[in-house]
């Protein structure tokens, strides 16, 4: 795999699982945020998932959309776009309503420089949208980031882990938690809070850093020892699916791979893979932000892309000059600064 095309492919071809549930989903999907990371593969596949289903359901994406380019490119996979600032009350109001609501707005990087805008787009925007949308059942994206570190030999932390977010950012993803939440209750909203912890794909990601990092001869930094990955196509399926598995109060689900992943062994491995050394500095500590995904794997079963696979293609990536976002994750990040 080494063109975008293959990549989108690979990201837009949804299971047998997938295409069950989609016919099982009454109404039509609203994603809000639809121009972020995960948000165009996301509504890709969903229309590929109705389409295989036989289904009549309507995908519509929201975002400011300030790449026109990726408007043009879901409308012409078929997904309605409409380009709104959700927190012009004015645009969020005229957006259409749906029965079933992807909630993927959100902002994380440059909280340090403007930690009020990122407040409002996290904590504040959920109360408008769940006024807005209060009959609709409602998936929300949330982080791993409200967790406390945990021992890398603890399994990672569960949805009973009580909440400790380092950071505005964390804080803020908590903040967003508890505004539906409360609106969940006040209106009898079915919601599920998804905690999500490192999705990747060729362009973007831990591995991606990680390879970069190894390719380039950039020492790795092991404090940060441990990490948790899994692959954006089977996040983006356990998303929508996620869809029938709303309650009230809101259920938690957290998403991630099934390993707690070495650094320094997917280092290594990239070093065989593009023949070169891998260089580290200092010792991994034995705290680190870690999810445990046993639930969600319990419902949907285990992801289909192994971590094996997802570094082998990322190595290929690498090695073949594929395209990047350039938009870093700071996994390696320990005192809650994005």
């Amino acid at each position: 795999m080494n063109t975008i095309k293959e990549l989108e492919e690979k990201l837009s071809s949804p299971s047998p699982e997938l295409v069950k549930d989609i016919a099982k989903i009454n109404g039509d999907i609203l994603l809000l945020g639809v121009a972020g990371k995960m948000g165009p593969s996301l509504a890709r596949l969903l229309v590929r998932a109705i389409q295989e289903a036989g289904i009549q359901k309507e995908v519509i994406g929201v975002s400011r959309f300030s790449d026109q380019q990726m408007k043009h490119e879901l409308e012409k996979d078929g997904v309605r776009c409409i380009q709104a600032d959700l927190l012009d009350d004015a645009a969020l109001q005229s957006l259409p309503l749906a029965e079933n609501l992807i909630f993927m707005a959100g902002k994380k990087f440059g909280t340090s420089t403007d930690a009020s805008t990122t407040w409002a787009m996290n904590a504040y925007l959920p109360g408008r949208v769940s006024e807005k949308f209060r009959n609709s059942r409602i998936v929300v994206f949330s982080s791993g980031n409200v967790y406390p570190f945990v021992h890398y030999a603890s399994g990672g932390a569960t949805e009973n882990t009580a909440p400790d977010p380092l950071g505005d950012y964390a804080q803020s993803c908590l903040g967003r938690e508890r505004i539906f939440q409360y609106f969940s209750h006040r209106y009898s909203i079915p919601m599920l809070i998804y905690r999500l912890n490192y999705a990747i794909d060729m362009r973007y990601g831990n591995l991606l850093e990680i390879g970069k990092m190894v390719q380039n001869g950039s020492p790795i930094d092991l404090r940060t020892g441990h990490m948790n990955v899994i692959w954006q196509g089977d996040a983006n399926e356990i998303a929508i699916r996620s869809l029938l598995h709303t309650t009230c109060p809101p259920r938690l689900l957290n998403v991630t791979g099934p390993e707690t992943v070495s650094i320094r062994q997917v280092a290594e491995k990239f070093g065989e893979l593009l023949n070169t050394r891998p260089q580290f500095v200092n010792e991994p500590e034995p705290f680190a932000l870690l999810n445990n995904a046993s639930l969600c794997h319990r419902t949907f079963g285990y992801p289909r892309v192994t971590l094996l696979e997802m570094i082998e293609m990322t190595a290929d990536w690498i090695l073949s000059g594929g395209a990047t976002l350039d938009k870093p994750t700071h996994f390696q990040e320990r005192e809650g600064k994005f």
